[in-house]
């Protein structure tokens, strides 16, 4: 196993102990850290460190002791002075998203097979579960998913007898690491228990969830609840019997709610069977129009997770805009670590940057919980490429600090995980904090999205989903490029709030980045720099593929400073990251150049 998070010691807190503030006190102990604990249980999460003649001493709730411990660890680590005052985490629940399936395989995983199951079975690997759980709670991840939302046979098994043990054997061991544990369910499950309906109003189907959330929590009490994917992608939901989904929400959450279950229900909801001519349908809209209307209408332990921006996980969106509605409504923001449309943990791409944009127009004060599909599984670095557990390590700063530096948590990390200084520290730091910017300047053209291989969704395809069913369209033809979703167009930006409606309506206001998400524009439109836009995409093709190569290059000045397994891993991927990138900048140059009839005058294909 490679133990990147280096700031923990190899050697485990033993099996015996059984509560975080346990563990919080054994790995000070370890570290060498002379500090005593005290522990208000009402703290919670929260945690204080006093220093008086010398004496170090941590207060705090259970788990705040623990995230106190390793907040310490780190510190001492980075030589930096102890936090002042009362620490707490912005958001009460930082999920992470499995979607593990049961054979072991993980949709859209780019980190090998599942850390849980195997054959249709959990797996018996008590010692590298108990490091997962440790390694999620040195970065202040406390709620964890096992299964994928697109619930599969025998998944649906998870909350009967037969796995049931399993899964409690599971919660057991992550508690020590102020941990709880979410399972996703299907909706439709009555239907695979003899009930001939599951509409949400049926009485029949009421009390089969109630007596199914009884069961589940006798087995596992302290169970944080259920995760939902409904009507969405062809998964069952309530709208196959006329219901809304406050209303399919309302008898899960009254299932669950004696137990003090929490129901998770995921917003992923729109029209996948839509025809490509229809030009009314606009899919970044459908979210808003599903639920908007419903604030109020949902139970208090029924949380909505909505994908952070409108689309799904694409490498440029503007913030959902039901994340800014629903004030009387619990909401959580989801994040995709995992790098389904962001190089698949073989291109760099680091997140934090994407976080902290985000909550500048999202507060974080209107958000009770984040989450993030996990980029982590059985591979012996946990996350495939090394540099992207920067991504895991960033997720857990921003669910404390929304609003955390980008440059300081990559530098952290870099100095934790492989102890470097001087110029080795800046030149991967830098390599990690340009990598977003060069990704996106090969790739995605100014807030297109959807330019991908249809299926794996790694390398160009101008044309891969044009004229497909998901509503994934940017229109493109000899003329003009984008689709106007201003208030003369599909009228999505009448979902915004006034202050954000006014930025992305005028294209002299709408940032470059988003451009072409909002408005139709043609080739010869002047960019504010003085380019036209043919020549601003050329132009970062081109300018995407050599930074790629520059960043080659940047990489072969660590060599000798990394860990020779981890420089020849990285090295290995970023000769693949630099061919994707000229492909991206040969395809799309070529494309676009075949379609406006505008040749790239600077190199002609």
């Amino acid at each position: 196993m490679v133990w990147d998070a280096c700031w923990l010691t190899p050697r485990m807190p033993p099996e015996a102990l059984r509560t975080p503030a346990q563990v919080a006190a054994w790995e000070l102990a370890a570290e060498g850290l002379a500090c005593s604990l005290t522990c208000v249980p009402d703290w919670g999460e929260r945690f204080a460190l006093t220093e008086a003649s010398g004496a170090l001493c941590l207060t705090g709730g259970e788990a705040g002791l623990l995230y106190g411990a390793y907040q310490l660890m780190q510190r001492h680590r980075l030589g930096q002075p102890w936090p002042k005052g009362v620490q707490a985490p912005a958001f009460a629940l930082r999920m992470l998203n499995h979607w593990d399936n049961m054979d072991g395989t993980v949709e859209r995983g780019y980190a090998g097979r599942s850390l849980f199951f195997q054959g249709g079975a959990f797996r018996a690997d008590t010692a590298r579960l108990r490091a997962y759980a440790r390694l999620l709670a040195s970065v202040g991840v406390n709620a964890v998913c096992l299964n994928n939302v697109n619930v599969a046979p025998p998944a649906q098994g998870l909350t009967d007898d037969r796995f049931l043990p399993d899964v409690a054997a599971l919660a057991a061991l992550f508690a020590p690491f102020g941990i709880r544990l979410l399972l996703a369910v299907d909706f439709a499950m009555p239907l695979a228990d003899a009930l001939p309906t599951a509409d949400p109003l049926d009485a029949d189907v009421a009390a089969w969830w109630s007596a199914r959330a009884a069961l589940v929590y006798r087995h596992v009490p302290t169970l944080l609840g259920f995760l939902v994917k409904a009507d969405s992608e062809g998964r069952p939901g309530p709208y196959a019997y006329g219901r809304d989904h406050a209303q399919g929400a309302a008898v899960l959450a009254h299932a669950l709610r004696p137990h003090g279950g929490v129901l998770v229900w995921r917003c992923f909801v729109y029209n996948c069977k839509q025809d490509w001519r229809d030009k009314a349908t606009d899919r970044p809209m459908a979210a808003y129009e599903n639920y908007a209307a419903l604030d109020g209408h949902f139970a208090d332990n029924v949380i909505l997770q909505i994908k952070h921006g409108p689309f799904d996980f694409q490498v440029r969106e503007p913030p959902s805009p039901l994340l800014l509605a629903m004030p009387a409504t619990r909401k959580a923001a989801e994040f995709q670590l995992t790098q389904e449309y962001t190089g698949q943990q073989v291109d760099l791409y680091a997140m934090q940057g994407m976080w902290r944009e985000f909550f500048a127009d999202v507060p974080p004060k209107g958000l009770c919980a984040i989450s993030a599909v996990a980029n982590t599984g059985r591979d012996p670095c946990w996350t495939g490429h090394p540099f992207a557990q920067l991504n895991l390590f960033a997720y857990g700063a921003a669910a404390w600090q929304p609003r955390a530096s980008f440059a300081h948590t990559t530098e952290a990390w870099a100095r934790l995980t492989y102890g470097l200084a001087g110029k080795p520290l800046a030149a991967l730091r830098d390599l990690l904090l340009q990598s977003r910017d060069v990704y996106e300047r090969y790739t995605a053209p100014l807030g297109l999205c959807w330019m991908v291989n249809p299926g794996h969704h790694y390398g160009p395809s101008p044309m891969g989903y044009e004229y497909t069913a998901w509503g994934t369209y940017h229109r493109a033809d000899h003329t003009a490029v984008g689709i106007d979703r201003t208030a003369a167009g599909t009228g999505y930006t009448r979902q915004y709030p006034a202050r954000l409606r006014a930025r992305y309506e005028n294209p002299v206001t709408c940032p470059d980045t988003l451009l072409l998400f909002f408005h139709r524009l043609p080739y010869a439109y002047p960019m504010r720099d003085g380019r036209t836009l043919i020549r601003r995409i050329y132009d970062d093709k081109r300018l995407g593929a050599a930074q790629a190569e520059a960043m080659q290059a940047a990489l072969q000045t660590l060599r000798g400073a990394l860990p020779a397994a981890t420089f020849a891993l990285a090295e290995a991927r970023m000769a693949r990251q630099v061919e994707n990138a000229r492909e991206w900048r040969d395809v799309l140059c070529d494309f676009f150049h075949r379609l406006s009839g505008i040749a790239d005058e600077n190199q002609p294909l």
